[in-house]
């Protein structure tokens, strides 16, 4: 019989992107205007990652999945009223700011540490999941320095599809160049996956889910620890909003050909 997994799904909050994202000096360093009042949603990628990990753990009875997510207490409270909908998961929090400013290997730290101390971690049935990319810093690398941290040499990014057998060999496909995938089999556990979409519909929101995770969610939340996470050595001097340049010109009876020359030479200059 194939023995339970411990999944490990490594996911903060992000602002909505839908909002207006207008970068200021504060005196904690660069940040975003009014950014405590902005909406947050559960970054997209690592929201693929969970669901994800929810589909994976009903194929083994008795898995579990265990969200990690940074950010600060009242907002990570805010997000998880919903996010609690979504799937069954046990909720490890730690109280750190969040941002497009703070420093992966900072971020990565603080998360490996709240792994370590989840009682009764076994690594040899873990899989560490998580987004490929991020809405907000998108380092592209706080979840491998998470995995090698906790000691994981395997490691795949832009994974799309995982595949589990009874044996614990499994088989992902990851992205590559071309619109291709990149096929690997792996013997055994423990792995790090980042996320790119995945093939999973976001999964339709479960009041009963919701009350069932919040039971956890809340002492969790009470329990967090205030990490300091910050923008590690790098010193920003400037942050501001891309200015938009647009260039308009209307011409009448011009062949394909050319417009398409008029194009190019525009792009070149």
């Amino acid at each position: 019989m194939a023995k339970p997994l411990n999944i490990i799904v490594c996911g903060s909050l992000v602002p909505d992107p839908l909002q207006t994202l207008e970068p200021v000096q504060t005196p904690q360093g660069p940040g975003l205007k009014n950014e405590q009042m902005l909406p947050s949603v559960l970054d997209p990628w690592a929201a693929c990652a969970l669901y994800e990990a929810a589909n994976l753990a009903k194929q083994r009875a008795g898995s579990t999945v265990t969200l990690v997510a940074l950010g600060p207490k009242a907002k990570l409270q805010q997000l998880m009223m919903t996010v609690a909908q979504k799937a069954p998961f046990q909720l490890v929090a730690v109280n750190a700011p969040a941002g497009g400013f703070t420093d992966a290997r900072e971020t990565a730290a603080e998360l490996a540490k709240a792994i370590k101390a989840i009682p009764g971690l076994d690594l040899s049935a873990t899989l560490l999941f998580g987004g490929c990319a991020s809405a907000s810093r998108d380092a592209g690398v706080t979840l491998q320095f998470v995995a090698e941290t906790l000691g994981i040499t395997e490691f795949f990014m832009g994974v799309d599809e995982l595949k589990l057998a009874d044996d614990d060999t499994f088989t992902v496909l990851e992205r590559i160049e071309g619109g291709q995938y990149l096929s690997s089999t792996c013997s055994g556990f423990p792995a790090a996956i980042g996320w790119a979409t995945g093939s999973l519909p976001e999964p339709p929101n479960n009041p009963q889910t919701g009350m069932m995770n919040m039971r956890g969610i809340m002492p969790a939340l009470m329990k967090a620890p205030v990490a300091s996470v910050g923008t590690g050595g790098i010193a920003y001097e400037k942050t501001e909003v891309p200015s938009a340049k647009r260039a308009t010109v209307v011409k009448k009876d011009m062949a394909v050909d050319d417009i398409a020359k008029e194009i190019v030479e525009w792009i070149k200059g």
